[in-house]
């Protein structure tokens, strides 16, 4: 059997999928389009029932099962989004369904795998625990091991999204993607192609990864998937040190380019994404946007970018959306020496006022390495209209004498 499945698999997953899923929706973003210098579309996969894609490859996937498969049941390991569509999707056929999760997982992702039935097993400090608990447990019980993207049938299921791209923009010349395992866009790179070629025409398909979790390009060059050394990143739904086999045989032929961004440039995205498009979604969803903001796609005619998910917990949120600030030049930290007498913290407040930059966090401490008995510390917060304002409002404290250092975010 061919690794890249035909356009017919994919419709028949699609109309098998239509009880399950939904047909999210396409928006033009004005912001966006203004940025790159051409129509730009957001596929908002953020607002699929479970907040991410996931359920396409899980309920198609499932749905595949023989009764008697179905009978053990199934397993699966994820910190999240897989989690929720492996645990709907086994809700909906009646399928015993156990997911091993990290300690670490958010609760709301917790919370919300739990009450879609699954049993959730709480264990380990990271995911690859979660899998090899997972495939033990598959050994020792006999429950159906889904894996989250290297499995041709859940290709198929992601796949499902590429054919709703072309049916939402059919004029569409260029597909953003998010690279983790390799699944979505594999599954949208082969559907949507052959989609398109079936109208007529050609699309060209990109692939965004995170830049500390990088695999698909040095995988590419060697011909074959190879693991990396991750580093953090805030895109953790696609931390992946290895593409899957599956996915990636289909990622040689069928993508067309892959890219790289900053957890900076991922930032930005969620900030733009939150005040021009009045949505939500988590890092790794909003790396195609990151691209664009980037300027590491250009001259790519009309773009559809695939939000692929909006699972963010509110408390990285909050902290996203002050490093995109800050990574934008809108919000910086700064410590000032000040000498110890009244009236120093009024002074410099004037000033900031005076260059029209808003004070949200002060700290005054007389307290510090290096400090003089004489000297206090000040450290201010400050909310700017963007860098050329930033520089504006640090030149105004300059000139008055003081000495302001920026404090790294």
């Amino acid at each position: 059997m061919s690794a890249v499945p035909t356009l017919a698999e994919f419709e028949e997953a699609a109309r098998g999928l239509e009880s399950v899923i939904s047909h999210t929706p396409t928006l033009p973003s004005r912001a966006l389009s203004d940025i790159l210098g051409a129509p730009v579309l957001l596929k908002m996969e953020n607002l699929q029932r479970t907040g991410s894609f996931k359920i396409r490859g899980a309920g198609h996937r499932l749905a595949q099962l023989t009764a008697e498969e179905r009978s053990h049941g199934v397993v699966a390991a994820s910190a999240g989004n897989h989690a929720q569509g492996v645990a709907l999707a086994a809700q909906a056929l009646g399928i015993p369904a156990t997911i091993f999760m990290p300690l670490g997982v958010p609760v709301p992702k917790l919370l919300a795998t739990r009450g879609y039935g699954a049993e959730v097993v709480l264990e380990g400090e990271t995911v690859t625990t979660s899998l090899r608990l997972a495939a033990e447990f598959a050994e020792r019980t006999g429950a159906i091991m889904i894996h989250p993207f290297d499995h041709r049938d859940i290709v198929i299921g992601q796949g499902t999204l590429g054919l709703e791209l072309i049916e939402d923009a059919p004029d569409v010349d260029t597909i953003l993607v998010g690279i983790g395992g390799g699944g979505v866009i594999a599954g949208v790179a082969a559907a949507a192609k052959a989609a398109a070629v079936a109208a007529g025409r050609s699309v060209r398909v990109i692939g965004v990864q995170a830049e500390n979790a990088a695999a698909v390009p040095p995988s590419l060059t060697a011909g074959h998937p190879v693991a990396i050394e991750t580093r953090p990143t805030i895109a953790d739904g696609i931390l992946v040190a290895q593409p899957g086999a599956v996915p990636f045989e289909i990622i040689q032929d069928l993508v067309d380019d892959v890219v790289t961004v900053t957890d900076d440039d991922i930032a930005r995205a969620i900030l733009i994404l939150l005040e021009q498009a009045k949505v939500v979604v988590e890092p790794a969803g909003a790396v195609g946007v990151a691209a664009i903001l980037a300027g590491k796609v250009s001259n790519t005619g009309k773009t559809l970018s695939v939000l692929t998910g909006g699972n963010i917990d509110p408390l990285l949120l909050q902290r996203v959306v002050s490093h995109g600030l800050a990574a934008s030049g809108r919000y910086l930290t700064i410590r000032i020496p000040l000498p110890d007498r009244p009236g120093q913290l009024a002074r410099v407040s004037e000033l900031v006022a005076e260059a029209g930059a808003n004070v949200m966090e002060v700290m005054h401490t007389r307290h510090g390495q290096g400090m003089q008995i004489s000297e206090v510390s000040l450290q201010l917060s400050i909310e700017t209209r963007g860098a050329e304002h930033t520089e504006l409002t640090l030149d105004t404290l300059r000139r008055a004498g003081y000495e302001p250092a920026v404090v790294p975010d």
